[in-house]
């Protein structure tokens, strides 16, 4: 919050805000994210405890919003941001509708990354790993777990596509509430679930003398015939972590 008045502040008194000589305060050296603070060393229950105090944080009003990377079958990027909705020791799970271009491209090309920044914290967390559909049946369990309005918009919306209008989404929603009445129950649409299972998480902490700490797990096939002691370290359920430089 302090940075956003700062940037308004900025706005305010100069027409341009030049953006190479923003400076945003970090952590001190005596607060290092250091490995042996590490209690359980699986990066799951690490990122369970970074996502407690994020919700505990007032200024961090959705600290599930991660953005979400997918990559096409042609190799083109694109990245938006979504809601995670559950983080279990699987991994993380998002909803959205199946015809979208995320869900086309992880149609195409599964290996997906997603990013958490929480700047109050001065902390982020990056993922990668396979994305996978969860049961029609999970899906169907959340989604009616959803506002009715959330459901019915889910069901106007064709996510994704050209529409001729705003107006066209507001006729589309009213001819379904016209035609569920006030208590019909909303049926699935093309909407549901993805997990997304990890083999990568990085944990990032900033320092204000920019020797940001960033540690990061692996799993995988072979990746403990890398544990060496000194670069590769054996961590719990099949992972290992390393320093990376920032």
């Amino acid at each position: 919050m302090r940075l956003l008045r700062t940037v308004r502040r900025m706005s305010q008194e100069t027409p341009e805000v030049q953006l190479s000589a923003l400076r945003v305060k970090y952590c001190e050296r005596k607060d290092a994210f250091l490995e042996e603070n590490i209690k359980v060393k699986n990066p799951l229950c690490l990122f369970r405890d970074w996502l407690a105090l994020a919700l505990k944080t007032p200024e961090i009003i959705e600290p599930n919003a991660a953005a979400l990377a997918t990559v096409s079958p042609t190799g083109k990027p694109s990245n938006r941001f979504v809601l995670v909705k559950e983080a279990t020791a699987e991994g993380f799970t998002f909803f959205t509708n199946y015809g979208s271009r995320k869900a086309d491209d992880i149609k195409g090309n599964p290996n997906v990354a997603i990013s958490f920044y929480w700047l109050p914290l001065r902390r982020s967390v990056r993922i990668e790993g396979i994305a996978e559909k969860i049961s029609p049946e999970d899906s169907l369990k959340y989604f009616h777990q959803r506002p009715r309005a959330s459901q019915i918009g889910a069901a106007a919306s064709p996510q994704s596509q050209r529409i001729p209008s705003r107006n066209y989404l507001d006729e589309v929603e009213a001819g379904i509430k016209q035609q569920l009445g006030a208590d019909g129950e909303v049926p699935l649409p093309n909407w549901g679930g993805y997990l997304v299972r990890p083999d990568l998480i990085e944990f990032w902490q900033g320092q204000t003398d920019r020797l940001h700490d960033r540690i990061q797990f692996r799993r995988g096939d072979g990746v403990e015939s890398e544990i060496d002691g000194n670069l590769v370290h054996k961590g719990e359920d099949g992972w290992v972590y390393e320093r990376l430089a920032p």
